[in-house]
């Protein structure tokens, strides 16, 4: 689960199958003309890298003996401008390389993030942000150095070492098996090597996630404010120290995995020239042998050249197996389904004016069980249900066959709609239907006959305004969080839109007026003045249908008389949802819908709805009114004075 504990992907322990390979391939199709320069650029590079010993060969068995001046300096200076050349060639090629490694690593992380845009509300209410991130950052960060860099030295190091390899061959076969008679060896301990290293780097980046999740948790504005306030800094000191100490091992252990085998490895290579000369040497002696100085010369500079490339290419094997754990990870967020998108001709709800009609026709809906790799939320009980702020609880581990059931209402345009009800009554999650940020499980939510299923899912986001109890802010200026619906909107626009919301004066109050930074989730600024900012935000996109979640709760008396005059201007001509816990609401509703265990259990006026005596009365005594509120309401009710 993604929740305290990541197990490693499907595959991390297994051998790096062909769809992998495949899917990774898929990503650098698009530049395949690059891809094939370079390669180009690395077989001329591999193929002159043989010319010099070559030529060292004729210098001594030819050039030298029979005292050919002019054919010693021809070789001596072609021995001098080939490397120049190759490395002329070299540059560019890795210039080829890190363009197309990096434009790969662009588009992976673009793919990443745009799939991650597509997953539905229940997976972000059901993972921890800093697994997210870790998949994001850490993952994808963690494969660059195989994509920018790994992939060119494999087919580099390949042609080098086969170029090579028959250059040997050509010289004495006999050599060349003395040189490489350990190869097939070393290649089936090298995949063991990776194996291991595959398995280790996948627990590597699940403690990473760990670590990344707690150290978003515990940093930011609310998690120090929670740890100060408790006084919890020890305890949060020690839980980082503890993840620290798994995550130090692990990579120790990564980095030692197989350096062992990568000593043997290294002090073969560094003896077999001596045995080459070793044999080389006992032919020409004893007369056994054709070879030449010349011919041992090159041979031995050949083999030197051998060496590094084969090195290379079994260690880059290793970190290849490792690589593929992270692939396997990023592929497995890549893979998870998208639930919720547009159907095949979905209509744009506001290519025509859009009245706002709002009806629910028998809606029943279930959350289902959690996201493929997100673990519940902790702390829940067995069907017990999770608030998430902003968001309807989710059910923790065994959900109830329906959390709504037989939902029928409408709502015309200009009218307000208040759901009342006890806490984790289903209020929430009728509202979070609208916008599709969940799809019924049964029944149909239309917008002005629309089924919203057959609506695409921006133009919803265009029509449908949300205000939640928990005010999100970017960590940006105030402009920019009220502008985020409409970027392009104008200065006069946005501070309209700030005066509606009684927010216009404190923020030319700031230093910096619009340009002030709110701050890590706004916290720069009171909770009444994040509400506010989060309203105009809402009042800049001018949508026709509004939902609001609690949208004054963090208001004081004076805030939330001057947002519910904003609220009864804008609400005009617009159908207006609003989960409603202050009175000062639910006597501005057309009509109260009052919600328990998913169903809807009264509906009314307030007027009706007290006189009935129901939930509603007792609610409304017990939660939502003072005596002086009571007395007032109640005087609603009281028959007119006789005459």
């Amino acid at each position: 689960m993604m929740g305290g504990g990541t197990p490693l992907p499907e595959g991390a322990g297994t051998p790096i199958n062909r769809r992998t390979v495949m899917r990774v391939a898929a990503f650098f199709k698009p530049y395949w003309p690059t891809v094939l320069l370079t390669l180009v650029a690395i077989l001329i590079v591999a193929i002159l890298g043989l010319v010099n010993p070559l030529l060292l060969r004729v210098i001594i068995d030819t050039d030298i003996p029979q005292k050919n001046l002019s054919a010693l300096y021809r070789d001596v200076g072609l021995m001098i401008v080939i490397p120049i050349i190759t490395g002329l060639i070299g540059i560019g090629q890795t210039y080829l390389s890190t363009v197309v490694g990096q434009n790969v690593m662009r588009d992976l992380r673009n793919a990443l993030y745009a799939h991650l845009q597509l997953m539905p509300l229940k997976f972000f209410t059901s993972t921890r942000t800093g697994e997210i991130q870790s998949r994001l950052s850490s993952d994808v960060g963690g494969v660059q150095q195989v994509v920018t860099d790994t992939a060119t030295s494999i087919v580099s190091n390949l042609a080098i070492a086969i170029s090579t390899i028959i250059a040997m061959w050509i010289i004495s076969w006999q050599l060349a098996l003395i040189s490489l008679f350990m190869l097939p060896i070393f290649l089936f301990v090298t995949y063991r090597v990776g194996t291991v290293r595959r398995q280790v780097t996948g627990s590597t980046q699940r403690v990473v996630a760990d670590l990344t999740a707690l150290v978003e948790e515990t940093l930011s504005v609310s998690g120090m404010l929670l740890s100060k306030s408790f006084g919890r800094r020890d305890r949060e000191v020690e839980r980082f120290e503890h993840e620290n100490a798994r995550l130090t091992a692990l990579q120790i252990k990564q980095q030692m995995v197989g350096r062992w085998f990568f000593m043997i490895i290294s002090t073969f290579f560094s003896i077999t020239p001596a045995v080459v000369y070793l044999y080389a040497g006992h032919s020409i002696i004893t007369g056994n042998s054709a070879l030449t100085i010349g011919d041992i010369v090159a041979f031995t500079t050949l083999q030197s050249r051998l060496f590094f490339p084969l090195g290379q290419l079994l260690n880059v094997q290793v970190e290849i197996q490792g690589a593929f754990a992270l692939f396997d990870r990023i592929f497995e967020y890549l893979d998870l389904p998208v639930e919720i998108t547009d159907r095949p001709g979905a209509i744009e709800l506001d290519a025509e004016p859009v009245r706002g009609d709002l009806r629910f026709r028998h809606v029943s809906f279930a959350y289902d069980a959690a996201p493929p790799s997100a673990s519940p939320t902790d702390g829940a009980g067995e069907g017990e249900e999770v608030e998430i702020a902003g968001a309807a609880p989710i059910p923790a581990e065994k959900p109830a066959p329906f959390a709504l059931h037989d939902i029928d209402f409408a709502v015309a345009p200009g009218q307000l709609l208040a759901l009342v009800g006890p806490s984790g009554s289903g209020k929430t999650t009728i509202a979070m239907l609208v916008p599709r940020l969940y799809d019924v499980s049964a029944g149909a939510v239309e917008i002005d006959s629309h089924d919203v299923r057959d609506v695409t899912l921006a133009s919803l986001g265009r029509v449908i305004g949300v205000v939640t109890q928990e005010t999100y802010l970017f960590h940006a200026t105030i402009r920019e969080n009220i502008a985020y619906g409409r970027p392009d909107a104008s200065q006069e626009a946005i501070e309209s839109a700030a005066r509606a919301a009684a927010i216009h004066d404190r923020i030319m109050e700031l230093p910096d007026g619009y340009a002030t930074i709110v701050g890590e989730r706004g916290h720069k600024l009171s909770g009444g003045e994040k509400q506010r900012v989060s309203i105009a935000r809402v009042i800049l996109a001018n949508p026709r249908i509004l939902i609001l979640d609690e949208a004054t709760s963090a208001l004081d008396t004076r805030s939330e008389r001057l947002i519910q005059s904003a609220l009864e201007s804008l609400t005009v001509n617009r159908t207006t949802l609003a989960i409603a816990h202050r009175l000062s609401t639910i006597l501005a509703a057309d009509l109260i819908l009052v919600i328990d265990r998913g169903k809807i259990v009264e509906r009314g006026t307030h007027a009706d709805l007290l006189r009935a005596g129901g939930l509603y009365a007792k609610l409304y005594r017990e939660q939502f009114a003072s005596a002086e509120e009571v007395a007032a309401g109640m005087a609603v009710l009281a028959p007119p004075a006789s005459t």
